[in-house]
């Protein structure tokens, strides 16, 4: 990684970058609900997944070769799949088919936070009354949104809320696990192989549960596929990585803010979402709780969540 010194002589190219990656993510969910309208959840999930492999592997050839892990991280290699892209992905995009993308959106930035609290959990981290209170802060708004008193959860609203709240948690145990296998065996090696292994699992599941008909599927819903295979994942993963290389990790913490922003300023033209009182309250108490969590002097977990290149993407 370039020193300090190197990081001032790039210029604007990383920021553009990284304004770029934002909205690549950002505009994932919306062009996920477009292309939910042609195909299952499952199937959406084996096409992004399965496409994303063949892309990262071809993209690691062209760059150099794919390093194979040594035998005994393979299992951690292994859970780092399974927390981070097959129940991450599965889970969200059920949330997402469900739920609205801006509410998908809001309750994805509670990454960070979900995170810390499993390393908490974990031991690796401790809770201080400022942590305590950004946990709580965020909580508060999650629970806000979801309504859990007056939660009707034979409607599709709810659940799906509640879905991509444990997609949160699932990628915060898979940030706070999979740390020492990125910091060994490279970032772009590492996710190739989590991708790859994960495309075993949630393939087969997109034929079998997906019921995808490919004839069926229309040029736009096609489209959306791509895009979703092509931009939020393997453009947005490679560009944060090169932006990361240029910047130092609080810059590439500062421009994730951008990503909700965007979604919600898309989705109801896109979409014809609407904002309503109780998203907004429940925005603030998340943006509250994340940005007291992620402040200056945060933990190591939260660190691991703006300086990996995976780290807040879907």
């Amino acid at each position: 990684m370039s020193s300090p010194g190197k990081r001032s002589q790039h210029g604007i190219a990383p920021h553009l970058a990284l304004v770029a990656v934002q909205m690549m993510f950002g505009t994932w969910p919306i062009v996920g609900k477009v292309a939910l309208r042609a195909i299952s959840s499952t199937g959406l999930v084996a096409f992004r997944v399965g496409g994303a492999a063949v892309a990262l592997t071809l993209l690691h050839r062209k760059l150099g070769r794919l390093k194979m892990l040594p035998r005994r991280d393979l299992l951690w290699l292994l859970f780092a799949s399974l927390l981070g892209v097959v129940w991450n992905q599965l889970l969200y995009v059920k949330g997402l088919s469900l739920t609205t993308a801006i509410s998908a959106t809001m309750l994805s930035t509670t990454i960070p936070v979900c995170t810390l609290l499993i390393s908490v959990l974990l031991g690796h981290d401790r809770l201080s009354l400022r942590r305590l209170i950004g946990i709580a802060l965020a909580a508060a708004g999650v629970i806000y949104l979801v309504n859990p008193l007056r939660a009707d959860f034979s409607g599709h609203t709810a659940i799906g809320n509640l879905l991509i709240v444990a997609n949160s948690l699932s990628y915060g145990a898979y940030i706070a696990l999979s740390k020492d296998l990125f910091k060994r065996y490279g970032a772009l090696n590492v996710l190739t192989w989590i991708f790859v292994i994960a495309s075993v699992f949630v393939v087969p599941i997109g034929i079998v549960k997906g019921g995808v008909h490919l004839d069926t599927i229309p040029p736009s819903g096609w489209a959306a596929i791509l895009y979703t295979i092509l931009v939020p994942t393997v453009a947005a993963y490679y560009l944060n990585a090169w932006a990361l290389a240029r910047v130092p990790p609080s810059t590439v913490a500062a421009y994730i803010y951008l990503q909700p922003l965007i979604a919600f300023g898309l989705a109801p033209l896109v979409l014809g979402e609407k904002w309503n009182v109780r998203t907004l309250i429940a925005c603030i108490l998340i943006f509250a709780g994340v940005a007291v969590v992620t402040k200056r002097g945060r933990s190591e977990a939260v660190k691991e969540v703006v300086e990996r290149p995976d780290a807040l993407a879907h």
